[in-house]
């Protein structure tokens, strides 16, 4: 029976597909830390005091790519290049999702708006990232090799995901709801689309390396497009609104350290 369980267990024991999977996560980790460690030092002045929690994200994501690149040394594997279409982090940046890289290379502060619109994003994204991680801690919590980097990933995406809904809320009460809103949709629409097209050229890349049959493979590709049908319709929903976590001050405090580096 073909579940989700059983395709990553697939991917996770072919030494090939395992160092593609982490190749392309820890890349997009790494892409995470450069830009929140960009926007950080941008921060305009009436928001400075949001710095050290995104330089805390920024961190994070910066731990997650050395835990993916751990796991692969541990196989003995070396990481491989990220096929482009494959580059979750670059295709939203090129549909002009959150902060374009030009403004984050340039010395100019960022404004206000600018920081709502990267709270947006990251709020988008970071639903994205705890679901995902989520089902990995779901199935493979108490895997030998990776149960502890699954716990620790999963936690730290919850409480981005909880950073984002708290920050979002506190400038919405500032009068930026109507942006917040806006933009949230924006970048909704957009990751369901780059999300599907990039499920549909991993699948592809994963289907050359296990040998998968064209049944097997259209099967996948079929269950990735009713599932953009459904985010399309209405999935989108969950990923623009916003409610006070239970998880208060998330990244209040220091980053913790990775046990794999």
């Amino acid at each position: 029976m073909l579940s989700a369980k059983s395709l990553f267990q697939e991917i996770l024991d072919d030494d090939e597909s395992f160092r593609l999977f982490c190749s392309i996560a820890a890349s997009g980790e790494a892409q995470g830390g450069w830009e929140n460690a960009r926007i950080a030092a941008l921060v305009p002045a009436s928001e400075r005091a949001l710095a050290p929690k995104i330089t805390r994200h920024g961190a994070d994501e910066d731990k997650h790519g050395r835990i993916f690149n751990a796991l692969m040394k541990k196989r003995g594997l070396e990481p491989v290049p990220v096929p482009p279409e494959t580059d979750y982090t670059m295709l939203l940046e090129r549909d002009g999702i959150g902060l374009a890289h030009d403004k984050l290379k340039r010395d100019e502060p960022l404004t206000v708006q600018d920081i709502v619109t990267y709270l947006s994003h990251s709020r988008v994204t970071e639903q994205r990232a705890s679901e995902q991680m989520e089902m990995l801690r779901k199935y493979f919590a108490d895997h030998p090799d990776l149960g502890r980097a699954v716990k620790m990933i999963s936690n730290d995406e919850d409480n981005h995901l909880a950073y984002c809904h708290e920050e979002l809320l506190r400038f919405a009460y500032a009068g930026h709801g109507r942006a917040i809103q806006r933009t949230l949709r924006e970048c909704a629409l957009a990751e369901i689309r780059v999300y599907r097209d990039v499920s549909l050229a991993v699948m592809a890349h994963m289907g050359r390396i296990l040998g998968w049959s064209r049944p097997k493979a259209g099967l996948l590709a079929f269950g990735i497009h009713a599932v953009y049908g459904y985010e399309r319709l209405v999935g989108w929903r969950r990923m623009v609104s916003l409610r006070m976590p239970e998880r208060r001050d998330a990244l209040g405090g220091p980053a913790t350290a990775a046990e794999f580096a």
